[in-house]
């Protein structure tokens, strides 16, 4: 398991764990960021990520990157 920053440019991986406070979780699931989803990585500028997650885009910052465990 590794944060999500560490994945590269066209890797698809599944969301194994989220860390954060409880309003950090709640935000991130309401994008579609819940444990069992897949993610791929649409591209990336060093930490900060676009990602495709259930049908939709989403960009992230290094921040929530971090948090999230693939």
């Amino acid at each position: 398991m590794y944060p999500l920053s560490m994945a590269n440019e066209g890797e698809t991986v599944v969301i194994q764990r989220i860390t954060g406070r409880s309003d950090v979780c709640q935000r991130l699931a309401s994008m579609g960021f819940v444990i069992g989803s897949e993610i791929t990585v649409v591209s990336r500028n060093g930490d900060d990520m676009i990602l495709q997650v259930k049908g939709s885009r989403v960009a992230l910052g290094s921040g929530m990157t971090k948090r999230i465990m693939v």
